[in-house]
């Protein structure tokens, strides 16, 4: 009788129990894709969309951030990362083990009852390294979007950069075309009247019909750029932006780019991620040293008999390290933290030559900047004097063309020079974090 009454007594606990660990469960509910999700027609849709145009190049930088379609895809890995921060501090569960036997037959009085409650030891003694390493890993993705969001700053700037500069090339292109389809009705008005013969038509035809194929060029690249900034900005690609034309960039000061190298490591988030990422795997190498302590179940038992003997003690269930010590998992976290140190050497190495590489060529394009300068002067006084002596019928059309076409060519050469000049800078700032949002090495938690 006494074994009949402890069967529902069991069972109404484990009832309870059960219930009251469903309490703190978490149900599904599920997230339809949004298969209706397109880019903004508008720029006032945009976050900070309210911007006054035309945008400064500061402006568009606000913009991308807030807006790039990747960017935003790339944040929800920061949730990912601390979900995974989560788990990884959660502690094992105990193990809970029962059994009951009805007493069917024999000299027993009773059913036969045991319980035990037991953790899983070895779990406990990794769990601080798990948990370092997990937080490292979620700082890294966190340095890792702020790297991306550097580089989507860069890029939008360089668009700015490359869609000012081709407005230039392409305002100077249309005020020669002017000049150039004025001699040419001229000119074929003087071939009507049987006052020019057609040869001295040509020069300048020829010249009309290159100038427009540049012209359509320069325009279809326009049309290319302005697509790719909308893009950039989670804008349609046909939505029209008006830009501020004045470049103001961060300054670059080349002498004290040499103190910046030398901290570019805790500075710049692809290599403050490297670094997270070998914290990380640092975590990973300890843990896997831990993990030779060998599987241990360490709890208590207990229960009673058929003859209602009651009796308890300690369990443990232990594995013998006799084959796996784990040292195929050490020798692969060992070699993991070896490639991701040589890699963040690498990977400084190469920012610290780019930066430096890019400064001499800045220094080169600056000077060459110069030279063109004066020799696009000097053209464009040609040019004026050209025309007088053609009014003045002191030159022939070819020679008169000619002239033209090579203060043009000039012209485009400086615009050229100071387009490549002004997208190496936006880039050495990229690099460097000029004007970009501010970027820090975490210390550890044993410095903290």
């Amino acid at each position: 009788m006494a074994g009949t009454m402890a069967a529902p007594s069991c069972l109404t606990c484990a009832s309870v129990a059960v219930l009251l660990l469903l309490q703190g469960c978490q149900s599904y509910a599920p997230l339809p894709l949004n298969r209706q999700a397109g880019l903004a027609e508008h720029s006032s849709d945009l976050e900070f969309g309210s911007a006054p145009q035309p945008l400064s190049i500061e402006a568009v930088s606000l913009l991308a951030v807030a807006n790039n379609p990747d960017l935003r895809a790339a944040r929800a890995e920061v949730g990912i990362a601390a979900a995974q921060v989560l788990q990884a501090g959660i502690m094992p569960n105990p193990s809970l083990g029962g059994s009951y036997a009805f007493l069917l037959g024999g000299p027993g009085t009773s059913a036969a009852l045991t319980a035990s409650l037991t953790e899983d030891v070895k779990a406990l003694v990794t769990l601080s390294a798990r948990r370092r390493s997990a937080s490292a890993a979620a700082e890294q993705v966190d340095a890792s979007l702020l790297w991306q969001e550097w580089q989507t700053i860069g890029k939008g700037r360089l668009l700015f950069v490359d869609i000012v500069e081709g407005d230039r090339q392409q305002h100077l292109l249309e005020e020669t075309g002017a000049i150039l389809r004025t001699r040419l009705a001229d000119e074929q008005q003087a071939l009507a009247q049987g006052n020019a013969a057609l040869t001295e038509v040509v020069p300048a035809l020829t010249a009309v019909a290159d100038l427009q194929k540049q012209v359509n060029d320069l325009a279809r690249q326009q049309a290319t750029r302005r697509r790719d900034l909308d893009m950039l900005l989670g804008l349609a690609p046909d939505v029209p932006l008006t830009l501020d034309g004045r470049l103001n960039l961060p300054p670059i000061d080349p002498t004290a780019v040499p103190a910046m190298l030398s901290t570019l490591g805790d500075r710049r988030p692809d290599l403050i991620a490297l670094q997270l990422g070998y914290r990380s795997q640092e975590e990973k190498v300890r843990g896997a040293i831990l993990a030779q302590f060998p599987a241990l179940v360490f709890g208590g038992s207990g229960g009673r008999d058929t003859t209602d003997v009651l009796s308890a003690g300690p369990q443990i269930t232990m594995d013998l390290p006799i084959f796996d010590r784990n040292q195929g998992n050490i020798a692969i976290e060992t070699a993991t933290r070896q490639k991701l140190h040589d890699e963040f050497t690498a990977r400084l190495a190469i920012g610290k030559g780019e930066v430096t590489s890019m400064l001499a060529d800045i220094a080169l394009i600056t000077r060459q900047i110069q030279t063109v300068k004066k020799q696009a002067d000097e053209l464009r006084k040609d040019a004026e004097e050209a025309q007088r002596a053609y009014r003045a019928g002191n030159l022939d059309e070819r020679g008169y063309v000619d002239v033209i076409i090579s203060a043009l060519a000039k012209e485009q050469e400086l615009v050229t020079l100071e387009q490549l000049q002004l997208e190496q800078q936006v880039t050495i700032a990229t690099l460097l974090g000029a004007g970009m949002p501010p970027a820090e090495m975490p210390q550890t938690e044993a410095q903290e």
